[in-house]
């Protein structure tokens, strides 16, 4: 297993948060490697760990001063083995190679464990929406698309948005697309609900993630009911995360951006939350403002000489870390068993450290990795697909079901692989040998490509 770790940092030096990703997954997968000796015969690790296509293009734009600035573009095909690639576009300047194959990687296994047939990518570019005219924001994502529209297609590569792609960023991509395709078809998901978008697709992600959450308490015969629950981030899947949970009676203390975090020992609630959201969907603000409105609230802001992050030092039952990537390190997590979390629920793309996550599993707090837990926004863009294709819009309700029982069917099936490969309970193991059984059972089925 070493060797191929070996293998990968060599050929791809400086890529930690790749190198992070496709070590939580060797190491678990190896006991279906010991029992399935032709996987290695085959080098599935080999062949899984690099991508089909890493595309890199330059972007260039004009801003609303005249001046030309460039960018760069990137679209990662991690896999296509049970489906078009499906991952979506981050717009951050934090986009680098390593990032996107990190995201990508984690895709395709999260796809697999959605039972939908899309394959893994991501793509995007270190733009920054955030100071940006919308006229700017659609000049960059034209310039964006008239390079990736030669790289993807409703049966090809389907990609959605992400970290400061929204609606209005799909909406400017989706135009330029038909524009040079001349043709009208489903090649991106999240779009608005008037061409094409699916009910439940902002709310998808989020409300996945606490669906999920409310299956593993179940587990030990509890609820989210009365539940206190730390919530960072403050973007779309922190939101509806927060909404969920209200619906299901629990009570949610805190939010976070880049600059710090609220604390509202009251609660965050309806009237609340609907503030946040026109704060940060709409006037595109800082969460310091919330305190401006609540007095009551208690403003921290983020000081990263602190080696850990006070958000995660409050007494509560349920922590969903729905910001970034690496966001909860050891102390952070010794901090939360301190506090008496039993539960983290990822709501983010692997905001927990190797070490963190070494942490709650040695105290047995319940722990889902987000490739499981927040499965549900790409669970939701498969149905937008479906209905794309089929030129069918499904009522509220029904995608909403269908949210439901895929993340129920991520759950049992996360626990079934933990326990039939001697790791009863363990979500991560699951997840990961879940998917990868899939998809690498679907790479032999198809040959040596």
């Amino acid at each position: 297993m070493t060797d191929i770790l070996k293998l990968i940092e060599t050929k791809d030096p400086g890529e930690k948060e790749f190198h992070q990703a496709v070590k939580e997954v060797v190491e678990s997968v190896k006991p279906v490697l010991d029992r399935n000796p032709e996987y290695r015969k085959m080098a599935v690790l080999e062949r899984i760990t690099e991508p089909e296509r890493v595309i890199l293009f330059r972007v260039p734009w004009v801003d609303d001063q005249g001046d030309v600035r460039v960018n760069r573009g990137f679209r990662i095909q991690m896999s296509s083995a049970i489906g078009p690639y499906k991952g979506g576009l981050r717009f951050h300047p934090s986009v680098n190679l390593s990032i996107l194959k990190f995201l990508a990687f984690e895709q395709v296994f999260k796809n697999a464990l959605t039972t939908l047939s899309m394959g893994g990518a991501k793509g995007g570019s270190d733009f920054d929406p955030k100071g940006k005219s919308d006229n700017e924001v659609m000049r960059f994502c034209q310039s964006f698309m008239a390079e990736l529209f030669r790289h993807i297609g409703a049966d090809t590569d389907v990609p959605a948005g992400d970290i400061g792609v929204g609606a209005r960023e799909i909406g400017y991509l989706f135009g330029m697309y038909k524009k040079l395709r001349n043709e009208f078809t489903g090649v991106l998901t999240g779009k608005s609900l008037g061409w094409g978008g699916s009910l439940i697709r902002p709310e998808a992600t989020g409300y996945g993630c606490v669906y999920f959450a409310a299956e593993m308490l179940n587990t030990r015969n509890t609820s989210l009911e009365g539940k206190t629950c730390l919530v960072s981030g403050s973007g779309n899947v922190a939101q509806y995360t927060v909404e969920k949970i209200l619906q299901l009676g629990g009570k949610v203390v805190t939010l976070s951006d880049s600059s710090g975090y609220i604390y509202d020992a009251a609660g965050i609630d309806r009237d609340k939350l609907d503030y946040v959201k026109r704060l940060k969907n709409i006037r595109r603000a800082r969460i310091m403002e919330y305190v401006d409105k609540y007095s009551e609230a208690v403003y921290t802001e983020a000081d990263s000489t602190l080696g850990c992050n006070p958000l995660w030092d409050h007494r509560a039952d349920c922590a969903f870390p729905c910001a970034t990537q690496n966001e909860i390190n050891r102390k952070d997590a010794e901090n939360l068993v301190r506090q008496g979390i039993s539960l983290v629920c990822e709501g983010a793309n692997m905001p927990c450290t190797p070490e963190a996550v070494d942490v709650l599993l040695d105290n047995k707090v319940l722990y889902a990795p987000g490739k499981a837990a927040n499965a549900g926004g790409v669970a939701v863009s498969g149905l937008e697909m479906a209905q794309n294709s089929m030129r069918l819009n499904w009522p509220r309700e029904e995608v909403d079901n269908r949210l439901k029982i895929i993340m129920r069917s991520i759950h049992r099936t996360c626990l079934d692989a933990a326990a039939e490969f001697g790791t009863p309970g363990n979500y991560l193991a699951g997840a990961n040998i879940a998917g990868f059984v899939k998809v690498v059972n679907a790479m032999l089925d198809q040959g040596l490509v």
